[in-house]
């Protein structure tokens, strides 16, 4: 069978949109086309990829089988055709980057900026996701770098040093614990704390840290982003965990202060992510070698 790369770009839209309809919507095709592409698709590969019903869609696994490969070949393809494109004119083409908050909030700004101000037909889209998850959209090709913490994930990823960053204790200005220097968490788990997402490497630590302790952690509420926890911290509504960079964005506006954690995990090692160095297509290989540059000139090496 002689794969159409427009049906393919609309399987993997349902897929991740999860209708025909949007996903026609989304890939700019008529409803009818697009459930007539798919079931041409289908009989192609001889394969049912979707259940249908009245409720809509359901993917078969065969449905996820194809996802992974459909989104290597897709991007092989846009890679082909950025780099051939105005091969003259400089580097072209986009680069699809998911990292976590902590990345986010801490390097990426300036680091980005000054990539794209050098490479400025390049266009890197950026997504925000928890670790876990990084390391899983790298995995399945939905992302070509990804950044999380060092760490295990199950997945066939290749991790390379980032940066490191440091956790601190947040607390209202008027806290006891605000006079301190440094704190133990055991001593701070008498409190209610305010903490990330449920999943979060953060999260997931508070909660090891505590059982090993053998005293609760008292998750008080749950929030997505760092300002949010500051600004609740700063309401006195709980304390918080969170990275000392990124805290220095919100302690100069709001009364909080950060404490050091005397705790030997509130040290960590973020990593670049990718599923191999060969797999990058140019402009992302592009990124990854400037990222690390960028490391590496931090610390003195380069």
């Amino acid at each position: 069978m002689k794969l159409d790369p427009v049906s393919l770009r609309l399987f993997v839209a349902v897929m991740e949109d999860g209708t025909i309809a949007g996903a026609s919507a989304r890939e700019h095709i008529a409803p009818s086309a697009a459930s007539r592409r798919l079931s041409e698709l289908e009989a192609g590969l001889r394969v049912d990829l979707f259940a249908r019903s009245n409720k809509g869609v359901t993917p078969t696994a065969a449905a996820f089988a194809l996802l992974h490969l459909a989104r290597g070949v897709l991007n092989d393809m846009d890679g082909i055709a950025s780099q051939m494109r105005d091969y003259g004119a400089g580097m072209r083409g986009h680069v699809r980057v998911v990292a976590n908050i902590s990345a986010i909030t801490q390097f990426l700004p300036a680091e980005l900026q000054r990539f794209m101000a050098a490479h400025p037909q390049v266009d890197v889209r950026l997504q925000e996701q928890i670790s876990t998850t990084v390391a899983h959209s790298v995995a399945e090709n939905a992302a070509d770098i990804g950044i999380l913490n060092r760490g295990s994930y199950g997945e066939n990823v290749v991790l390379l040093p980032y940066h490191g960053d440091e956790l601190v204790l947040i607390v209202p200005a008027a806290h006891a614990l605000a006079r301190r220097k440094s704190v133990r968490l055991a001593e701070a788990l008498a409190n209610d704390f305010v903490g990330m997402h449920p999943g979060s490497a953060i999260n997931n630590q508070l909660i090891r840290a505590a059982a090993e302790a053998g005293l609760p952690l008292k998750l008080r509420m749950q929030v997505t982003g760092y300002d949010a926890l500051c600004l609740m911290v700063a309401a006195g509504l709980g304390i918080g965990v969170m990275p000392r960079a990124s805290a220095a964005l919100y302690a100069a506006t709001l009364k909080i202060r950060a404490v050091t954690l005397a705790e030997p995990w509130a040290k960590r090692e973020l990593a670049l992510c990718v599923r191999s160095l060969e797999s990058l297509s140019s402009v992302a290989r592009l990124l990854v070698d400037y990222l690390s540059a960028s490391v590496a000139h931090q610390h003195g090496e380069a």
